[in-house]
């Protein structure tokens, strides 16, 4: 008999797995062309709205400001940066308006959060200005517009839980505006009756057929906050007969969750034998889709211990690929219209995480208590530690690990150059519909990330106004442009998923029994694993998958649940890998590793150490709140 787990991801997500085992697929090494070489890339940015203080009074904005009246940015206040239109031109951003006069002064529409359109080609707006207000003096309920994407038609565009829609006219024409803009909510019913205001979604993704949408919802198991992908259609509703809000809006129907008891999971038990699928559908967070909407893509269970990669799973077969491996974290990810390509937000390179997940060909097992660590310390509060990289459509392997985008200037912290390491990516990177260029966002370091008690200093911006973010135009100069492929529109089913069924829970992996188990590895040796409530210990002797690398040691580790987002791990490790004549180490030191992590609010705390040496080089954990 075979017994599977549910595994803690990121928001210790339910591990929910794949299809058939068959489908599972990984192209081996003899497959694979060799990797792309370096292209030149130009890097500019973009001219935005003025910026003041934060916390600026009512009329702070006033025309020292901005002499046209048409709003001022709060200096660090929320802000994300969002795709191109499909003529390449335009640049979508989700601000924060502050200091608006009060009405009915006219530029008291430019107040709160708000959608706007920059100019990417160095031209300007008839009013002069670089950037337009899409949304400013619209009706719409407050709330975000996160992640805005554009529709295929320029006219709409996906923009947090709403869909901005200029009717007949192109988003960047002068004919675009108020009185011609309508702002629609999406709904998800989750209420029987249709009664309600919907479903909580997160992280929507447009599907490149321009019909369907994947999201995110969190849900509780087993005592802890979960979360699961889902795949639906758009269905535009004029007239709603039931539920919130009551007016004209989109609504999410047919409905799949992206997993199913009826798929393996990455780690089961038949036996006293501990059997693994490294490329199992665990679809912690969904990110999007491949570019010809096939795929789609996200972040789940680990194939290796420690490290968090990118996937891309068959929509309809449920084969799997894995885009990512270097050890370092990845998340925000986007796939090139014509899937040749996919530019990626990730840690490497800044050490982040190496010292958690530098040792590569470890087993996922202690994983099942692990994850939510481990794809938590990639942030410091507010700060991330991204860097923009591009790679071919077959990803890491071998030494190719991309190229970075960002990598000009001197490389000096508060220099203010691209490569300033004070300079973060956030989340979404993004391609041109022609495939020509990449749009991404960077937010400088602030405190308390830095300043203050913590001992990183904090720097002044060098951009205009000293504002904390910017929005950069990657183009990669040598690239022709090409029309996006058409793109069929997809089956409203997902074979390997869950149909939504209104207001039922998704179904729940049984833990596994505890007990004393056996992995074999698959050239030699073997690992002792032990399981328990929380608890995870494996042994290894002499494991290896390859006949090339060799692992011996022990690790141990504990979860403790203090409420539904906070976890304490207690962990110990005393791991030693051989590869040829390198010695390669992962040690805790005496009394182990405490952590404990609000995933909310990724505030790294520890006692004790645990130090990863790879070929003679140590990596260490962040100091305490850094």
């Amino acid at each position: 008999m075979r017994i599977s787990l549910t595994g803690i991801f990121l928001l210790t997500a339910a591990v929910e797995s794949l299809s058939l085992r068959d489908s599972i697929q990984e192209l081996s090494a003899k497959n694979l062309p060799p990797p792309p070489k370096p292209e030149p890339i130009s890097l500019k940015t973009l001219l935005l709205p003025p910026a003041i203080a934060d916390n600026a009074p009512v009329g702070g904005c006033d025309k020292k400001a901005n002499p046209r009246e048409t709003g001022c940015l709060g200096r660090t206040a929320y802000f994300q940066g969002g795709g191109f239109l499909p003529d390449g031109n335009h640049v979508l951003a989700e601000v924060n308006f502050v200091g608006a006069p009060a009405a009915p002064h006219p530029a008291s529409i430019y107040n709160g959060s708000q959608l706007i359109l920059v100019k990417a080609d160095g031209k300007t707006f008839p009013n002069g200005d670089s950037w337009k207000c899409l949304t400013c003096g619209i009706p719409h309920e407050d709330g975000m517009f996160d992640n805005p994407q554009a529709f295929l038609d320029g006219k709409r565009v996906l923009a947090g839980l709403r869909i901005v829609d200029c009717g007949k006219y192109d988003l960047s024409s002068h004919k675009c505006t108020r009185e011609t803009t309508n702002v629609y909510p999406i709904r998800w019913n989750t209420s029987p009756d249709g009664s309600g205001r919907g479903g909580d979604i997160r992280e929507l993704r447009l599907h490149p057929d321009n019909v369907h949408l994947g999201f995110n919802a969190f849900a509780i198991a087993n005592g802890k906050l979960t979360q699961y992908g889902y795949f639906s259609r758009l269905s535009f509703n004029p007239s709603p007969e039931a539920g919130l809000p009551s007016g004209p809006r989109y609504d999410l129907i047919n409905v799949t969750r992206l997993a199913s008891l009826a798929n393996p999971a990455p780690v089961e038990v038949e036996g006293d034998k501990v059997i693994l699928t490294p490329n199992a559908i665990t679809v912690g967070e969904f990110r999007g889709f491949s570019g010809d909407g096939k795929e789609a893509v996200w972040i789940g269970y680990p194939a290796e211990s420690s490290n968090i990669d990118a996937f891309a799973t068959d929509l309809t077969t449920g084969v799997t690929r894995r885009l990512t491996s270097h050890p370092e974290y990845v998340d925000p990810i986007d796939l090139s219209r014509h899937d040749n390509w996919m530019a990626i937000m990730d840690t490497r390179g800044t050490d982040r995480n190496m010292w958690l997940s530098g040792m590569r060909h470890i087993p996922p097992i202690t994983d099942l208590v692990t994850t939510t660590l481990t794809s938590s310390v990639r942030n410091n509060g507010r700060r991330r530690f991204f860097r923009p990289y591009l790679l071919d459509r077959y990803g890491d392997r071998g030494d190719y690990f991309g190229q970075r985008i960002n990598d000009q200037g001197s490389g000096k912290p508060g220099s203010g150059d691209y490569n300033d390491p004070e300079w973060n990516g956030r989340a979404d990177p993004r391609w041109s519909f022609d495939g020509t260029k990449i749009v991404y966002w960077e937010e400088q370091t602030i405190s308390p990330a830095c300043g203050g008690d913590n001992p990183l200093p904090c720097y002044p911006s060098k951009e205009r106004d000293g504002i904390a973010q910017r929005i950069v135009v990657a183009t990669l100069t040598n690239r022709k442009p090409r029309p996006p492929p058409k793109v069929k529109t997809a089956s409203d089913i997902v074979p390997w998923g869950e149909p939504y069924v209104v207001g039922t829970q998704a179904s729940i992996r049984p833990e596994l029994p505890a007990g004393t188990y056996t992995l074999e590895g698959q050239a030699s040796g073997y690992a002792k694993v032990q399981l328990q409530k929380d608890t995870v210990s494996v042994e290894y002797f002499m494991f290896s998958d390859d006949g090339k690398v060799f692992l011996n040691g022990a690790e141990k580790v504990t979860s403790h649940t203090i409420n539904l987002t906070t976890l304490l791990i207690d962990w110990h490790s005393d791991l030693t890998q051989t590869v040829g004549n390198v010695v390669n180490t992962k040690k805790t030191g005496p009394g182990g590793l405490q952590v404990e992590m609000d995933f909310l609010v990724n505030l790294f705390m520890a006692n004790g150490t645990l130090v990863t040496e790879l070929d003679r080089k140590k990596y260490f954990q962040p100091q305490n709140f850094t």
